[in-house]
């Protein structure tokens, strides 16, 4: 007791809390995964989940990639598990010389174990770390694991990692791969619910990248029963068209070219269309580098030096015209599928190439290919000149629109917009900012918020369309301007997500036709300009109430009319007033703040973008020039609209 009246508070600190050999932790085969399941696979939310089933695929895709497997099937069964199946050379089922059992258990229960390491197994490969099936094994409540090789059939069962049994001959076969059935660990995962649309993106990706290669997707569930297979004889060519399929090119033919080496590979195809946006997809070793890298340099360098070369050779610049990078790339669709031995990923989500050789090969390969392509089509290359020209004096014009609009360094005097109510918070994790339609809502708005961590920011009337218009244009348009300078993180190559002032984003319209086109406006202006808010999910869409009904001093708001026909059923239709609002407008400070403001009440839906590829394809047909695309998607979509508000 004397000792510890004379100890400091620092050493009573340290006194008190023993640290001993007691306390460390020794996990052993797949324990850490268990233990911590966003190290391994990111998340355990539906994303998470989803990775799972791509980790699978992803060890047949090398077997594709290794030229052993033609073909992989994916079945999602009724009892909420996954198959997928595939017809490689199936995991290695002999004893493995220093662990002592089955390659197959070595491969599912120990971290890093696989073919992947410098073996002669795989020279290229999607899966980098060995943790695929391992990790899936350990967040399976029961996982199946069956191999057909060598005439027979092998069968092992695992539940949670531990396996049932050792790997067994299951009878005599003449098939040959791999198959495994896995169903996800509820008590691991928020969703054990697998999302049709979001494998079907994936797969559809993997087999555009994989020339030749079948992937079938199949759902078993009741009521949800469907199946479709892909197959892209043409690869990425293919990809090219389908990106471009509702728009007008340059190109007679997608432009292609494919160099393969020792330990690597490059293949790029690419088409110019009409839209004022560039559309670049990267791959690496299947792997979408959402990042970028070295490969995007190398691409982006070749095509700067072909167009602007041959511009200088053949004198179609003027003395003063000096053309871009940006210039020669408005309105390119391109894909660039590189896959190389060792790999190197950087970047905050690692998806970003390193290894710096490649942008010198793909920049000799692609440059190499497109100036031949440039002199052999001399009528295509001048068009293309030309149109890297008009984009340069659109560009010209839209610097000084640009300079306004770009978010100023922490040295300058920041000047927000006057019509932005601005929230007293300064930590944007803590923020968020509702961009209100109408000065009237917007005036509600900002008397009903909190203005400690909600900033208001009403927007007068229908915000330009940026699928139509180019960026000068775009950048004088006050409404966007306003939304820019308010968000702080600038757009396209100078968005900057550190710089965002707000966490969220949140479109609050009327529900109504005017409210829905004014929404589709902003997100589309999202999409284009800061993509990424999207993507990190910054962008949200407010809820607001529909029917306010009161009986007598009972108040209750419905959302939609199904809530709200329950609710009259329960009450019997009896002594109530029924308010259908038609605008924000219509609700006092107070109902806005407690049915679509409060954090406590309001119900906010989050704006995800699971499949950029049909993203990118929706905004063109929606927002686009042709206005046969809106037609054909209205009529084949009219019948889905079960509450039509006019």
């Amino acid at each position: 007791m004397e000792l510890e009246e004379n100890m400091t508070e620092e050493q009573k600190l340290t006194h008190s809390v023993k640290y001993t050999e007691e306390d460390i932790q020794v996990l052993d085969g797949l324990e850490p995964v268990r233990k911590r399941p966003g190290m391994y696979i990111g998340s355990t939310d539906e994303r998470g989940l989803h990775h799972l089933v791509v980790e699978v695929v992803d060890n047949s895709i090398d077997e594709a990639i290794a030229g052993y497997c033609t073909k992989i099937d994916v079945c999602i069964n009724n009892d909420g598990s996954l198959t997928v199946v595939d017809n490689g050379r199936g995991i290695p089922t002999g004893i493995h010389k220093t662990e002592g059992k089955s390659a197959v258990e070595v491969v599912l229960t120990k971290l890093h174990a696989g073919g992947k390491f410098g073996g002669s197994g795989y020279k290229i490969s999607g899966g980098l770390h060995g943790v695929g099936l391992s990790c899936v094994n350990a967040l399976s409540e029961y996982l199946k694991v069956e191999v057909f090789q060598n005439g027979n059939h092998y069968v092992q069962e695992y539940k949670r990692g531990v396996p049932q049994y050792s790997l067994k001959i299951d009878g005599t076969t003449l098939s040959r791969g791999t198959t495994i059935t896995f169903k996800p660990d509820d008590a691991i995962f928020e969703t054990t619910e697998f999302n049709y649309e979001t494998l079907r993106a994936r797969f559809r990706e993997i087999a555009f990248l994989n020339k030749g290669l079948i992937i079938s997707l199949k759902d078993m569930r009741q009521d949800k029963e469907r199946e479709e297979t892909f197959e892209f004889k043409g690869g990425i060519i293919e990809f090219v068209d389908y990106l471009n399929r509702d728009r007008d090119t340059v190109f007679p033919q997608t432009f292609y070219v494919n160099k393969v080496g020792e330990d690597s590979e490059v293949e790029i195809a690419f088409q110019y269309n009409d839209s004022y946006s560039e559309v670049i997809n990267a791959y690496a070793n299947n792997i979408n580098t959402e990042e970028g890298g070295t490969h995007l340099v190398g691409f982006k360098n070749a095509i700067t030096k072909v167009i602007v070369d041959y511009a200088t050779k053949n004198k179609l610049l003027k003395p003063n015209e000096k053309l871009s990078g940006e210039d020669c790339r408005e309105g390119l669709t391109a894909i660039i599928s590189v896959k190389l031995k060792d790999p190197q990923f950087e970047g905050q989500t690692k998806t970003k190439l390193g290894n710096s050789f490649m942008r010198g090969l793909v920049e000799k390969v692609l440059g190499e290919a497109f100036s031949d392509y440039l002199e052999e089509n001399p009528a295509i290359a001048k068009e293309l000149i030309m149109k890297s020209l008009t984009a340069q004096r659109a560009r010209e014009a839209a610097r000084n629109a640009r300079e306004l609009t770009r978010r100023k360094s922490v040295l300058e005097n920041t000047t927000l917009p006057g019509k932005l109510s601005d929230c007293t918070s300064k930590d944007p994790s803590h923020c968020e900012i509702y961009l209100v339609e109408g000065d009237s809502a917007g005036g509600t708005a900002k008397q009903g918020r909190d203005r400690r961590f909600q900033a208001i920011l009403p927007l007068r009337g229908k915000i330009l369309n940026v699928e139509k218009a180019r960026l000068s244009r775009i950048l004088e348009n006050e409404e966007i301007k306003a939304m820019i300078t308010a968000f702080g993180c600038g757009t396209h190559e100078d968005f900057n997500e550190d710089k965002l002032r707000y966490d969220k984003i949140i479109c609050m319209t009327d529900a109504d036709v005017d409210g829905s086109h004014i929404r589709i406006l902003l997100l589309t202006f999202f999409y284009r300009f800061m993509r990424p808010l999207i993507e990190k999910g910054h962008v949200y869409i407010a809820q607001p109430p529909l029917y306010k009904v009161t009986r007598g001093k009972d108040v209750a708001y419905f959302y939609n009319d199904e809530e709200l026909n329950s609710e009259l059923d329960r009450l019997g239709n009896r002594n109530v007033d029924i308010q259908r609002y038609k605008g924000l407008g219509e609700m006092t400070s107070e109902q806005l703040w407690e049915t679509t403001m409060s954090p406590e009440h309001r119900t906010l839906l989050q704006v995800k973008m699971e499949d950029a590829i049909e993203a990118d394809s929706v905004f063109n047909t929606l927002m686009g020039e042709n206005p046969e695309l809106r037609r054909k998607f209205i009529e084949e979509n009219a019948t889905l609209v079960t509450d039509l508000d006019v």
